[in-house]
Order: C-alpha cells, then structure tokens, then sequence
C-alpha cells in the first residue's frame, strides 16, 4: 500500500445551487414578491454576519448559464451548520421560488504536501507564519474578488495511469511543480480547496476567485499543461458566476446588472467576510472594510487632488496611481523582535509570489511603535497579506484607520555615509512640527534590517493643517538637502 498524505480538516463547505422559477415569480403579486425578496434578503445577511454560528462565512452569487441562477456558498464548522442553513432558506418566502439544481458537499483541508513538520507536530520546525498559512487554508476568508468559478474534480485511478499507485514523494513533487505554477497568479486569483472524499461523488472541490474572470480561464488554461493535471486531473462541470452583496437580490430578480452600480462593496451589509465569535472578523484588514480595490473612486480623487497640489509645489509625489505598489501597514504594541520572528515566518511563504515587494519590521525612532510593513505590486495581493499580518502579536491598528489625516506613503532609502544627518534633520523638523497647528505626531521609521530604509508616518488633524506644512519653506529647505542625502528618489506607496 503506499503512503497516504496526513491532512487536517477545517471548515465543512456547502455550495447551493438553485433555480429561480422564472415563471412563478412573475405570475407572483407584487406583494408576494416583496415577501420573498425581504425573506431572502434578511437570510443571505444573517448568514454573511455568522449569526447562526461561532464562526463561518457566506456569500451569494449569481449564475451565468443554464446550470443555476445563484449559488449560495457557505463555510462553518459542522455538517450539522450547513444543514441548518440549507433548510433554512427552504423555509423563506423565496425558498418557493426556487428549486435546489444541485449542491455540493466538502470540508476545507491541507495535506502532508505542504510540510510534513506541521503534521510531525515539531514545534521547533513549524514557524509562526506557516501556522498562519495552514489556519488560512482551512479556515478561509472569502476573497474580496467577484468573480468565482467553482468545479469538482478528481485524481485519475486509471489502468494505465493511476494516481493512487505512485510513492508519496513523487505525488508530492508532482504537487511541489503545479503549486509552483499557480503562483503565477498570485494577487490575481485566489482558491479554496475543499476535500469531499466520502461526503460527495468526487473528490475535491474547488473554488476559484478572481477580478477579471480572465485570470480564472487562463490558470486552468495553463495548469492543465501540468502534469499532475494533464495526467491525473479528471473534471466535472464548471459554475461561473459573480458575487453580489444581498441587499441587491431584489435588482438581481428584476433583470438588473449585479452588484448594482451604487453598492459600496459586496461585504458593506456583513461588515467583512470571516467571523469568529460574535462577528468580529478575522483580520480587520479591508476585504470590504477599507475596499483596497478602491471601486468607489473616492479615494483615487483625494490622491490625485492631493498629489496634484504637492506637484504644484515642486514635490515628488509619487507615480500616478496603478504604476507602482501597494501597502499594507499595520503598528503593533508587542515587543519588536517578537514580532519581527513571527513576520520572518510569513515571509518566507509571501516570497513564493511574485507580485511581493518586501515585508518588513520597522521601529518607531520616537515613539515605542512598531510597524509591519508589506508592500505588493497589486491592491488584492496587499490586501490578503493583510489578513495573514493582522494576526500577529500586538496589532493595534492599521495606517489610514486612526484619526485625522495621515501622510505616510513616502518611503526613503538613505545614502549610507548620510544616514546619521537624516534622522539628525528629522530632529530639527520634528521640533518645528510640534509648534505647527493641526500636528498630532509624527515619527521616522526605521527598518530593523537596514537602517537606511525609512518611511515617516505622521498625522495631522485634517489634509489643509498637513499642506500648510508642505508649503512651509522649512519643508522646501528639507526636501532640497534630500536631494543631496537620498539614494533614490521617495518612493510612494499607496495604502491598500
């Protein structure tokens, strides 16, 4: 017999296939139908919200095609959760619209593929940050990403080619090269993967979500070149469809385009997308909350406008936005070096992507702050960064969440020989800055692992008090010694 991988189990899986009865629902009186809508607008929101369970999460999604009009997806503990739910909805005033086309029954997992020292139980070679990893495996966060395609699938037990026959090291370089080639899409297309071996008639299934449905038909385009797919790979039939928050269902009956064109983001009614307890979610850290997609343009016009009135004033403001990267930033009140062992684990797992930039801890040259820092080359990687980095020690807030105005997002690289006579001038504009009206607080961070690196978090009370600063001749005479002192122009990240 050969060697079967460890796995450990997370969360059971429901997806819920189900058919509008188009016909009905129009025959229905308005008022029935206002029923029906309120019912299953007020399920879909309770379930998104984990009101029925410690922890979970759920989402809606319609349908493209003939398979299904919407598929409800949910994650929670128990078997027992997910029957609840299902039954649940056939008790709403929609459920008599509606008819179950089919569903699909798993529970997320992670195997002795991605490291046989978590299943060895060897504290000593399981770092904080794969931990991390595998508790987001089988307890995930729904993606921030709209589109979702979900399929079944199965290893190939053929006479020829059996996938079941082959030694355990060989499966698992087969799973080594085919992660390797998944990673390409990291930041673009995000997945669960959930077992359903003796719960369902395949054995896997797997969802995938991404902002462009393009990425999903390229990653299966390129992954069925792989040989642990071209060989062993077998399919079912494939759903596609797109998220949509559940205050939308009534524009979804009505023929409309979801989401509709004035919803702030698809989690505003659930207020995130993992819960744990009594809703908090896992990870305050903008799938829905801070929206680092920035759908609503809001936040991309007080950018431009801002950046527009620093270049009037012969100020480097950065690259427009879209051509350079994206930040998360989150400040801890735990002790630096335990919080810089932790981040040294995840960031050995953030390196396997090539959309990462760096991650790193900085210290506050003021203050006792701690700031982690990991920047990315797209919105969407930054924003699921974060959610792996709000669990470390200590986390206290995230930058762009405290009050007033903040204008961290300018990270210098200091000459060496120049090191000591930049946070030497900090010291003088840091005197001036506590005279100036407006001025909460300001501090030079410091990169643990390279002093010259540096970024300068300050908060003003509003946007005006921190122009008045920048139009400042103290500020002017600053920036044209930096010229002098700098390796490299600032470079400007933007706040995912």
């Amino acid at each position: 017999m050969t060697e079967p991988p460890q796995t450990e189990e997370g969360w059971f899986v429901l997806h819920d296939f189900r058919d509008v009865d188009w016909d009905a629902w129009r025959d229905a009186p308005e008022r029935e139908r206002e029923r029906a809508i309120s019912e299953g607008v007020d399920y879909l929101q309770d379930h998104e919200a984990v009101v029925d369970a410690d922890e979970g999460t759920s989402a809606v999604f319609s349908v493209v095609g003939d398979k299904a009009d919407l598929m409800v997806l949910h994650l929670r503990p128990t078997l027992d959760h997910l029957s609840t739910a299902e039954r649940r909805f056939e008790h709403t005033a929609l459920g008599e619209y509606t008819e179950q086309t089919t569903a699909y029954v798993s529970v997320t997992e992670v195997s002795g593929y991605v490291s046989d020292a978590y299943f060895a139980e060897d504290e000593e070679e399981v770092d904080e940050g794969l931990k991390q990893y595998i508790e987001g495996k089988i307890k995930p966060e729904l993606p921030d990403d709209e589109y979702v395609c979900f399929y079944p699938m199965d290893k190939r037990r053929g006479e020829a080619v059996n996938w079941y026959d082959l030694p355990f090291d060989e499966r698992a370089d087969l799973m080594a090269g085919h992660g390797e080639t998944a990673r390409k899409w990291g930041g673009k297309v995000d997945q669960i993967i959930s077992s359903s071996l003796g719960l369902d008639d395949w054995e896997w299934g797997v969802t995938l979500f991404a902002g462009d449905a393009v990425d999903i038909k390229d990653i299966v385009y390129e992954l069925r070149f792989d040989d642990a797919t071209s060989k062993y790979g077998e399919f079912g039939s494939f759903y596609v469809g797109r998220r949509f928050p559940p205050a939308d269902l009534g524009a979804y009956l009505r023929g409309e385009t979801v989401p509709t064109s004035d919803t702030e983001g698809h989690h505003a009614e659930a207020e995130g997308g993992h819960h744990h307890g009594d809703g908090d979610h896992h990870g305050d850290d903008g799938h829905g909350e801070g929206d680092g997609h920035h759908d609503d343009g809001g936040d991309d016009a007080d950018e431009a406008d801002i950046r527009g009135q620093l270049e009037d004033l012969d100020i480097y403001a950065g690259q427009p936005h879209g051509e350079d990267v994206y930040a998360t930033v989150l400040y801890s009140e735990a002790d630096a070096e335990d919080v810089a062992e932790e981040v040294d684990g995840l960031r050995g797992n953030f390196e396997h992507y090539d959309t990462h930039v760096k991650t790193a801890v900085y210290e506050g040259t003021y203050t006792d702050r701690v700031a982690v820092v990991s920047i990315w080359d797209t919105a969407s990687a930054a924003e699921t960064a974060a959610g792996f980095l709000s669990d470390l020690p200590g986390v206290v807030s995230r930058a762009g969440e405290e009050s007033g105005f903040g204008t961290m997002g300018m990270f210098y690289t200091v000459k060496p020989d120049y090191q000591e006579d930049f946070v030497e001038k900090f010291d003088t504009v840091g005197g001036l800055l506590e005279d100036m009206e407006g001025h909460m607080e300001t501090d030079l961070m410091m990169n643990r692992e390279d002093e010259n690196d540096m970024f300068i978090a300050s908060q003003w009370v509003s946007q005006e008090d921190a122009m008045t600063f920048f139009r400042s001749d103290a500020f002017r005479d600053t920036v044209q010694w930096g010229r002098d002192v700098l390796a490299d122009r600032p470079r400007h990240v933007f706040l995912a």
